[in-house]
């Protein structure tokens, strides 16, 4: 078999992409390169349904209590999102987007909670075509492995991060 014959081979097994990008985001493909956060992770179609979610708690201080400690253990966030929630852990090296900084205000006036629980469920894997795929894997169940409500009070703490204290 000639060179050229087994790199056609291998291309053929290699799995589907997503859409390409017109341009990569700044970064990407090198850590450190946060992805826009004005673009939203959601699919088109379901972005209306997203932004309307709303969290059944409250932050009060008992619930982001709550949310903090998922964050920090079974929910496996500090292993991307570091454990001050500014996308700086461990395994963010890794990713070839940045993961999300939740202690940047700017962030909250942009993605509702909504569409932060859409991408708990679905991860954001370039669902869109607008954004590539970052390494966020859904982690609230039924894909996940842990709880809606456990979701709703993660984001909530993650959300409470880029609040001016």
């Amino acid at each position: 078999m000639t060179h050229k014959a087994y790199l056609l081979g291998m291309l053929l097994v290699l799995p589907p992409t997503l859409p390409a990008l017109a341009v990569n985001p700044a970064g990407y493909g090198s850590a450190g390169g946060e992805f826009n956060i004005k673009i939203s992770r959601v699919p088109a179609n379901e972005l209306k349904a997203a932004k309307d979610l709303q969290s059944p708690f409250e932050a009060t201080p008992e619930i982001l209590a709550e949310g903090k400690e998922i964050f920090l253990g079974r929910g496996g966030c500090i292993s991307c999102h570091g454990a001050e929630g500014k996308g700086d852990g461990a395994a963010a090296k890794n990713l070839p987007i940045q993961p999300r900084n939740f202690t940047n205000p700017k962030f909250n006036k942009y993605r509702t909670p909504g569409e932060m629980m859409w991408v708990l469920k679905n991860g954001s894997m370039g669902q869109t075509g607008r954004v590539p795929g970052t390494g966020m894997l859904p982690v609230v169940q039924p894909k996940g492995f842990i709880s809606e409500v456990d979701g709703w009070k993660v984001l909530l703490y993650e959300r409470s991060l880029g609040e001016a204290k």
